[in-house]
């Protein structure tokens, strides 16, 4: 598994005009992809790795602040680009392997505490959001 993660002040995600999810106070939009061969190991790794890390102000993390959490699926982390113009899918996994997990990173945040919000599995969505610092950092699991 993989994510981006974003120290927002704000951050909000639309389908079809509709907000459908929201957070309006500082935490992190958290761009979540899978894999092949991710599972359960991954999961709860990423999930802790989220709540753990000490990015927000004053070195603090998500779980020390109450901090929320926007996450949205994202595939295209896992894009090859090295050859040509057109970038491969093939090291995202599939929608039906995909969804469960990243609902199950959803699950685990919130079982650890952690105020979530989420967008919705395979629609398009427009994400929004209030970059700061900035800080963007790559997490793998």
């Amino acid at each position: 598994m993989r994510a981006v993660l974003q120290r927002v002040t704000e951050a909000s995600v639309a389908v079809d005009g509709e907000v459908v999810g929201r957070i309006d106070r500082p935490g992190l939009l958290a761009l979540v992809g899978v894999t092949h061969d991710d599972g359960p190991e991954q999961v709860a790794r990423l999930a802790r790795k989220i709540a753990q890390l000490r990015i927000l102000r004053e070195e603090q993390s998500v779980l020390d602040t109450g901090a929320p959490v926007l996450v949205v699926s994202q595939f295209t982390l896992y894009a090859d680009t090295r050859k040509g113009r057109r970038p491969s899918w093939g090291a995202a996994a599939p929608g039906p392997v995909a969804e469960p997990l990243v609902a199950d990173v959803v699950a685990e945040l919130r079982e650890l505490g952690v105020e979530v919000e989420t967008g919705r599995f395979g629609a398009m969505m427009q994400v929004a959001l209030v970059n700061d610092g900035p800080v963007t950092l790559v997490v793998d699991a």
